[in-house]
């Protein structure tokens, strides 16, 4: 069996290859994007989610799967954003975006080695439909955080929920690999 760290890096490599193509195509567009317009992106992922596992119906055919993986990177887009900045045109190049994501990602792991260690790997015992229902939870506090102009009294802030949501649509996708091998 693979442990966490060689299927989380798995998941990764597998985002990140979408990333690098994505960055192909259009650069580094989502510069312009504001926090909310991140939050909004990654909401509407969240939630065809949801209706997909409530319903079963996925009439558009994208996969859960490619949602997922647009969960993370929508994440780790979030922290570029929310750390340095939007702007109001591509003020980067695609290697550089490259390179942020590669800090991002290795940030996100980082904190996860820590709790998954505290938590006993709890996450494997859950319902992908709850890891679901948590991220969109995360979604909602980054709203109600910018809502607040980003101040907040007892919270860790944006930063803390994007890694959160990144790390709990890692934990998903693993569970899809798992569940397809069986």
């Amino acid at each position: 069996m693979k442990t966490t760290t060689t299927q989380y890096d798995e998941v990764i490599d597998r985002c990140r290859r979408i990333f690098v193509l994505k960055m192909k195509d259009y650069g580094p567009s989502w510069r312009i994007m504001r926090p909310q317009t991140v939050n909004d992106q990654l909401f509407i992922k969240a939630k065809r989610i949801r209706e997909i596992e409530m319903t079963g119906e996925n009439m558009v055919g994208e996969s859960i799967e490619n949602e997922m993986m647009a969960i993370v990177n929508y994440s780790i887009i979030g922290l570029i954003q929310l750390r340095k900045g939007f702007a109001d045109g591509v003020d980067m190049s695609a290697d550089q975006a490259t390179e942020l994501y590669d800090t991002y990602a290795r940030e996100c792991k980082d904190l996860m080695l820590k709790k998954n260690h505290d938590y006993g790997e709890a996450w494997r015992d859950m319902y992908p439909s709850s890891l679901t229902d948590i991220i969109l939870t995360k979604i909602n506090r980054n709203k109600s955080i910018a809502a607040h102009n980003y101040q907040t009294l007892a919270s860790e802030g944006c930063d803390g929920n994007y890694i959160d949501m990144l790390n709990y649509a890692v934990f998903y996708l693993i569970q899809m690999s798992e569940k397809d091998k069986q």
